[in-house]
């Protein structure tokens, strides 16, 4: 959510951010938000020099009355009554317009950085660098879900079942090689100086709208039925939301975690759930980062961020490559994001493996996360990446360590965490 001064003041910088992301049936909301802005600082203004003179009349009364006037003080007191009336009134209409202004505020978008590429849609994201280089052998390389079935690693007829499509069960080494990534990657973090957290796996609606737009929120959470609670999407939920309301010190920041949760997604408007494979999925599992801290501080970590993810993916022998997303393809509360994509062998192109995005003071704002300050509190800035995604990062270490024999081999990080096991071998 921006500082509503920005609608105050510069009305024609916050429709053309609206316009940069194509989102041009916003822009008369604008115009309402200014108006409803007024009326509701005219409001606030009447009912402050209300209370101000009810207050004053009110102590001439005891005066009065100490005085033994008291039919004047009587007069008073019924004008005093008048007030009241008129304040509630004020007060009631004040809180109205509050809402009102906050609900749509709440769906006007984040300006974005000014180097942020213009486009309409993920197709107009830009390369900006690529890692490693992308080899195809001179062998196949099989479908992931193909490889995985040949190490009896598989069964989504079982999980159609239990659970309907867009589900899995994953099995032996492979299932212990996507636990090893995921417990590599929680200990590359915490190498980095990030704190570890297992975070709750559900959060209330209040948080939900803090961390998100509704249009993400219909699109991605899973509602529990009679309760005011979601299943995550992604840590980075539940994390953000373990400060609201907060008015953190100074001194506390930078706040840098990583966490690791299952993640649960409807993936409604996506590409389709996948039938056979496990690259679009229900349910996964992920190591996140975030980090809160200074507004000034906020780029600087951005770059150090996606380039952990980068370092990560390299140390596993996966090409990557980075891909900042165009003005129509960021979500409305960021400021600016991109993807970390990993090179596919088998189909030669690269796939989103991760996301890295700062938010600058959106999410603080719409969650209430303050920093303390002699010359008064201010919003703080988030911002949050994908460490590893289980499926999509074990497609690609597959797809990248796949043997001409059909064997798969485990890099060299990931040998302690497997046992010393040195690759993975088909069973039939």
């Amino acid at each position: 959510m921006i500082d509503i001064k920005l609608i105050r003041e510069n009305k024609e910088l916050v429709k053309e951010n609206i316009r940069k992301k194509f989102q041009e049936e916003k822009l008369p909301l604008v115009d309402e938000i200014y108006d409803l802005d007024c009326e509701y600082r005219e409001k606030k203004q009447k009912m402050d020099e209300a209370r101000a003179e009810k207050n004053k009349l009110s102590d001439q009364i005891g005066s009065l009355m100490r005085a033994g006037k008291k039919e004047e003080a009587m007069t008073i007191k019924e004008e005093v009554s008048k007030m009241g009336k008129e304040i509630d009134e004020l007060t009631a209409r004040e809180e109205e317009l509050s809402g009102i202004i906050k609900q749509k505020m709440m769906t006007i978008p984040n300006i974005i950085a000014d180097d942020v590429p213009i486009g309409r849609d993920d197709t107009e994201n830009v390369e900006l660098k690529r890692f490693g280089e992308a080899v195809v052998p001179p062998y196949e390389i099989p479908y992931h879900a193909d490889i995985l079935e040949r190490f009896n690693a598989l069964d989504k007829e079982a999980s159609g079942r239990t659970s309907g499509n867009g589900f899995y069960y994953l099995i032996g080494d492979a299932a212990r090689l996507s636990s090893a990534m995921l417990s590599y990657a929680r200990d590359f973090m915490i190498n980095k100086g990030f704190t570890y957290c297992i975070p709750p796996f559900m959060i209330r609606s209040d948080v939900v709208t803090g961390v998100m737009s509704f249009a993400e929120m219909d699109a991605m959470m899973y509602k529990i039925e009679g309760e005011d609670l979601y299943l995550i999407g992604t840590s980075e939920h539940s994390m953000i939301g373990k400060f609201k309301d907060q008015i953190l010190k100074k001194e506390e920041l930078p706040i840098t975690m990583t966490s690791y949760s299952p993640c649960f997604r409807k993936e409604v408007g996506a590409h389709g759930i996948e039938e056979r494979g496990i690259y679009r999925v229900h349910q996964f599992e992920k190591q996140e980062m975030i980090v809160l801290c200074e507004p000034e501080d906020s780029e600087e970590w951005y770059e150090k961020m996606w380039q952990y993810t980068v370092e990560l993916f390299r140390s596993l022998d996966i090409p990557v490559r980075q891909l900042e997303c165009c003005s129509g393809d960021l979500a409305d509360l960021k400021y600016k994001s991109c993807d970390v994509e990993a090179w596919s062998p088998r189909q030669q192109k690269y796939f989103e493996v991760g996301s890295c995005s700062n938010l600058t003071d959106a999410q603080a704002r719409r969650l209430g996360i303050r920093v303390k300050s002699e010359k008064g509190n201010y919003y703080l800035h988030t911002l949050n990446n994908t460490v590893l995604a289980s499926t999509r990062a074990l497609i690609a270490l597959l797809e990248n360590n796949y043997q001409e024999d059909g064997s798969v081999k485990i890099p060299k990080v990931l040998q302690p965490y497997m046992g010393g096991l040195e690759r993975i071998v088909p069973k039939k």
